[in-house]
């Protein structure tokens, strides 16, 4: 079998640890601590977090719709497809190699999103983008780290704390959708959910775009809106 040939290491912020970008083949891998984040060959659960989320959305014009991590861009990717030609998605990364690694190493593998006039992105902790506005998005949607569990960067646990969800809560348009990703369960992190007032459906996917292999945990958390009596 071919052997993973490291391309690049970078620190992350505030860590000990460092992350790596990997390749072997067409296939790319990033890790820390010898644990893989992601890899190129396995985002199907990727690719549904952004649709379950746009599909309860597709009434609404004009959405705006923030992303928390790059990661390889197929998150971005099927926001794109499921999305109007007036939607604009922002992201937030907090690795600036992340962004670089795209640019220079994967834009291929989910399409270039990064190239989609649609898309603004924000060198920055996605937890600062979500303080920056009230009443403002249409759906966050949150890629970062391992989930809950906050595997690579311990700030991004606050994200999954009450405060934290309570952040997004604000941040939110009435019916807006807070979407989170999850290599695992975590039923405390459903009870967080519905104690900050949202209205929450989980779900199990594939990690693959099959029937076959690992699963996942996707969250779909929906502010009330007074008006409307639609829930997820």
């Amino acid at each position: 079998m071919m052997a993973w040939e490291k391309i690049d290491r970078v620190a992350i912020p505030g860590q000990e640890q460092d992350l790596t970008l990997q390749r072997r083949g067409e296939e790319f891998s990033i890790r820390t601590a010898g644990v893989e984040l992601m890899n190129s060959r396995v985002h199907g659960s990727e690719d549904e977090l952004a649709r379950l989320t746009c599909e309860r959305l597709n009434h609404r014009t004009g959405l705006k719709i923030l992303i928390g991590g790059l990661g390889m861009g197929f998150t971005l990717a099927a926001a794109l497809k499921h999305t109007g030609t007036d939607a604009r998605i922002t992201v937030s990364e907090l690795i600036p190699a992340v962004i670089q690694w795209n640019r220079e190493f994967l834009s291929h593998l989910a399409g270039n999103p990064l190239d989609d006039p649609r898309v603004g992105v924000k060198p920055e902790d996605v937890a600062k983008t979500i303080q920056a506005r009230t009443s403002f998005w249409d759906a966050v949607l949150l890629d970062v780290d391992n989930g809950p569990e906050a595997l690579t960067h311990k700030d991004n646990h606050q994200l999954y704390t009450r405060s934290g969800l309570k952040t997004v809560f604000g941040a939110l348009r009435p019916g807006g959708i807070l979407s989170v990703w999850s290599a695992g369960d975590d039923e405390a992190f459903t009870l967080r959910l519905n104690q900050c007032g949202f209205h929450t459906k989980k779900k199990t996917v594939r990690a693959r775009n099959s029937q076959k292999g690992s699963r996942h945990i996707l969250w779909l958390a929906q502010k009330p809106d007074p008006v409307l009596s639609s829930r997820l």
